[in-house]
């Protein structure tokens, strides 16, 4: 094989153990297993070699040897001997009876092992696919069927979204993906969450946040408005007099649930001035009166250059 160093071929420190070397195969020979990647000579070659490094480094008894020998660990089996010695080599004694089994090593890349046995069980791949859930689904949790379409045939699942759930999470249904070979286990799918925009809410973290028109009137004289929450329903809030465009009024716990700490974050009601667009003569008179009586608004700040 190109690299006869199997630690490296595998990408791990000599003192491994057998739990890493177990990971970095079954990453290399996924990644390059025929069935993953047709046709790609190089990828076959690579396989081979990951597959025989793991033969080795993988069984505790080959791997003492290895460490020991290197190359020669699989005359050393024999008692003496090698590529020099006096007698032929023993295959079967090297790679048959409790050793490497060569149908096993390369019958994934050549069709078929020795004997026409069956390849290896085989996990099957994970699937993604993409979501878009209501606003108030996302604050609130509940359940989202999911349509997929395979081969010649659709299938609904049912996703159980969570409260307070993120625009990016991502939700695993276990077993739901492609289908294993050789008897083994399916993939998973993988559902990646998106928010629809909401007609008046809107999300800031935990925080949800509201705009809420006033009137001149309301705002200068103060008042009590009914707004919408997410989870309970109109809630009468108090609007202080002499209210400012912006200002926000501050809901405790009626934002979105923080699934990590389990608390939930605040609404905002931003009061939103709204000035007539229409004005008959009356109503013109009585601003006038009021803009009399009013202080002068203080923009000095501007002219000091905000210094």
């Amino acid at each position: 094989m190109a690299n006869s160093d199997y630690y490296q071929t595998l990408g791990v420190s000599r003192s491994a153990t057998h739990d890493e070397i177990r990971r970095a195969y079954k990453k290399l020979a996924k990644e390059n297993h025929p069935d993953s990647k047709p046709g790609d000579k190089a990828a076959a070659e690579r396989f081979k070699q990951v597959s025989e490094a793991y033969e080795v480094i993988g069984d505790e008894e080959k791997r003492k040897q290895y460490d020991q020998y290197g190359e020669a660990y699989k005359y050393a089996r024999q008692g003496g001997g090698g590529p020099s010695g006096a007698g032929p080599i023993d295959l079967e004694s090297v790679f048959g009876q409790g050793g490497v089994d060569l149908g096993d090593l390369f019958g994934g890349v050549f069709g078929g092992g020795r004997g026409g046995r069956k390849a290896r069980p085989r996990a099957g791949e994970d699937q993604t696919t993409s979501i878009q859930v209501p606003f108030q689904m996302a604050a609130t949790g509940g359940n989202y069927d999911v349509t997929l379409h395979r081969g010649d045939r659709s299938e609904t699942l049912g996703v159980k979204i969570p409260p307070g759930i993120q625009p990016g999470d991502t939700i695993r249904l276990a077993g739901q993906g492609s289908p294993g070979a050789g008897g083994g286990p399916a993939g998973d799918l993988l559902i990646t969450v998106q928010i629809a925009p909401h007609p008046f809410f809107r999300r800031e973290g935990r925080d949800v946040l509201l705009d809420c028109p006033l009137s001149i009137t309301e705002a200068t004289l103060g008042t009590r408005v009914d707004v919408p929450t997410l989870t309970e329903g109109a809630m009468t809030l108090t609007i202080p007099p002499g209210t400012s465009s912006g200002t926000r009024l501050r809901l405790r716990g009626k934002g979105f649930l923080d699934r990590k700490t389990k608390q939930h974050g605040d609404q905002y009601v931003i009061a939103k001035v709204m000035a007539p667009k229409v004005i008959d003569d009356p109503m013109r008179t009585l601003l006038e009166q009021l803009a009399k009586s009013l202080p002068p608004v203080d923009r000095s700040e501007w002219l000091l250059g905000g210094n």
